[in-house]
């Protein structure tokens, strides 16, 4: 029978299975396989779906240092796009 499970990542972004609360998210797949047959969804196909669910939030969940990555690569790419606006002023001016 489903329960909660855990969805978690690791720090390099791997899947654990021991992770604190605060780096988890808890989906309750008894509800939602509860939920899913009181609607007409056989319970095989419940659980099948709500596995599903699980293993679609693991994979697509960003961790902290995703979002350090990111945020250093945009900040970047934004310090180039100004320098460069700059240069361009500076060469447009040149020539005026």
């Amino acid at each position: 029978m489903p329960t909660i499970a855990n969805c978690s990542l690791t720090s390099n972004g791997l899947l654990g299975d021991h992770m604190p609360m605060s780096k988890a998210i808890a989906v309750d797949t008894h509800r939602f396989v509860k939920r899913l047959s009181e609607y007409g969804v056989t319970e095989q196909q419940a659980e099948v779906l709500a596995d599903e669910r699980v293993r679609l939030l693991n994979r697509d969940l960003a961790t902290k240092a995703n979002l350090f990555r990111v945020r250093a690569d945009l900040l970047k790419w934004m310090l180039g796009a100004l320098i460069a606006q700059g240069g361009l002023i500076v060469a447009l001016v040149k020539l005026l």
